[in-house]
């Protein structure tokens, strides 16, 4: 999960999995898979970023855990 911030401040987790969609217009738009929306105030390169570094984490962590 990433963490994002919604327009009001406050800091939510997002399951990236479940991201269907996500555009500026230019508020951050984040579409889910099961039909929820969120705004929030990082950027489409910011969510790109978190989520790659989560992905990256997530992997070393299964690896170590193998090993």
């Amino acid at each position: 999960m990433i963490v994002l911030t919604k327009l009001d401040g406050k800091q939510i987790l997002i399951n990236e999995a479940l991201i269907e969609t996500a555009y500026e217009t230019p508020d951050t738009i984040i579409l889910m898979n099961n039909g929820h929306t969120y705004i929030v105030a990082e950027t489409l390169d910011e969510i790109m970023k978190k989520t790659i570094e989560f992905r990256r984490l997530s992997r070393r962590r299964l690896t170590n855990n193998e090993q």
